[in-house]
């Protein structure tokens, strides 16, 4: 059987990235060292898929207009697959991103486009034996996306694997909603803080195995914790940690995207889903040793990187 697809249903923006030595008091203004402007959002997830040797398919709404033109350039330069046209009557969103000397980023967005997707965009994607569903929970923060990817989700055959991206949002996400997406999730991957904010767990080791009870039968969750690597809870008696590689990390923007997208190639080829979780995280090691939201590797780099380890 050949390899599953991976379907992503997030949005896409754009990203303004500013990198500057701290964030300013508030009131203040300082210049930025560098400016640019790229495709970000679930572009990195994508993106980090299909340089992992996955076939990726954007099911996802894209709008028209200048940041809309940023966003079809990108994807089309990564062989990413899209189902839906650009909405005539909207662009796509943007998010200011400040990068500090820390190489944490802070985040300010404005939505667009990627946030009007509907119930009937979704009926068009017809998932295949081996598909792996990517839902982000960017979406279900949107009045129109969030109700259609739930509902969407319901219907899906049993034997597609979901894997959910609960964002930095989840702690204002529609309780229901969420609920309703964990319940069809088949592997959860979250950051430490979102799964406090999700199981209110201080370790991200019983947080994982505390947000597997909250998922489908049989489901796995992955909490990443930064530079102490990953925690996956697949129902054995403790969560398997995964240390992460060691690097020096320059810029943090995009690490949890790479991981994501990474993950969900390596399930799609049929890995199982410890080694899914330490393949992503050399992936998200090389990502943050380079500046920017798209810093994902080929699958040559990690496999180099696996390798020496």
């Amino acid at each position: 059987m050949p390899d599953g697809r991976v379907l992503y249903t997030g949005t896409v923006v754009v990203d303004l990235l500013l990198r500057v030595g701290a964030l300013p008091e508030r009131g203040g203004d300082i210049l930025a060292s560098d400016a640019r402007m790229v495709a970000g959002g679930g572009f990195n997830v994508m993106a980090a898929a299909a340089r992992d040797g996955a076939e990726v398919v954007f099911a996802g709404r894209s709008g028209s207009g200048p940041f809309g033109e940023v966003v079809a350039e990108a994807l089309w330069r990564e062989g990413i697959s899209v189902t839906n046209p650009p909405l005539e009557t909207a662009d796509n969103g943007y998010c200011v991103v400040l990068v500090d000397d820390d190489a944490e980023r802070t985040f300010v967005t404005a939505a667009g486009a990627e946030g009007m997707l509907s119930r009937a965009d979704l009926d068009t994607v017809r998932p295949r034996p081996g598909d792996v569903v990517y839902v982000s929970g960017y979406s279900l923060a949107h009045a129109s996306a969030g109700p259609a990817v739930a509902a969407w989700l319901t219907e899906l055959p049993p034997e597609t694997c979901v894997v959910f991206d609960p964002s930095p949002l989840v702690a204002s996400l529609d309780p229901e909603l969420l609920e309703s997406v964990l319940r069809r999730t088949d592997v959860l991957s979250a950051n430490a803080r979102e799964a406090r904010l999700l199981r209110a767990h201080a370790h991200p080791a019983p947080a994982a195995g505390a947000l597997r009870g909250m998922l489908r039968d049989g489901a796995v969750a992955v909490v990443r914790d930064g530079a102490s690597g990953c925690w996956v809870a697949t129902g054995d008696p403790a969560p398997a940690h995964l240390p992460a590689f060691p690097v020096t990390a320059v810029d943090t923007t995009g690490a949890g995207d790479a991981f994501g997208g990474v993950l969900a190639a390596a399930l799609a080829r049929g890995d199982a889903p410890v080694d899914a979780a330490r393949r992503a995280n050399a992936a998200a090691a090389i990502a943050v040793t380079r500046p920017g939201p798209a810093t994902a590797p080929t699958a040559a780099e990690t496999d180099a990187l696996l390798a020496a380890h």
